[in-house]
């Protein structure tokens, strides 16, 4: 199975991978890695992607994440997943079940996190065009969706105890 960790920049996914990563001993891909030098210069001038950008960078995610389920059994990434078609991109590209945990926070909290963040890209200019392109998950969807200002331990333990179900 994969495990994405999904939300806007903020939500806190690469923080939750880690605690799941801890607690299920594995490694876990970062979306940010599998992105262009050319958008990822795009967002730190503070524009924001377009389908045309993600597709690719969907794409290669979603072929390392395949790879990783096919060498372990199971996949840990982290990728913003704004929109259902990216959504379906990757379980297109994944021979294997998906389950994407979305982050959702208020849009304060957000932009505090953002803020005061430091070495990342992503500037907090673009949290509104991010939570603008966001499509919440349908009921078709398998995903779980948690509030992201609660701990991540607590948050990690919720994730593990849906796996569980699954």
């Amino acid at each position: 199975m994969a495990i994405i960790i999904m939300g806007v920049s903020g939500s806190g996914k690469s923080t939750l991978a880690r605690e799941i990563s801890a607690a299920m001993g594995l490694d876990f891909l970062e979306g940010d890695a599998f992105h262009m030098p050319e958008s990822i210069a795009k967002m730190a001038a503070g524009s924001p992607l377009t389908d045309d950008d993600r597709w690719p960078w969907l794409d290669r995610l979603g072929h390392a994440v395949n790879a990783n389920v096919e060498t372990h059994g199971v996949a840990l990434a982290t990728c913003s997943a704004l929109k259902r078609i990216y959504r379906d991109r990757l379980r297109q590209t994944i021979a294997a079940p998906v389950n994407f945990v979305l982050l959702e926070g208020e849009r304060d909290v957000l932009a505090r996190r953002l803020s005061s963040r430091t070495g990342h890209y992503m500037p907090a200019s673009l949290l509104s065009s991010q939570l603008e392109t966001l499509e919440l998950p349908g009921p078709d969807e398998h995903v779980l969706t948690l509030d992201a200002a609660l701990p991540p331990a607590e948050l990690r333990d919720d994730v593990l105890k849906w796996l569980a179900e699954c």
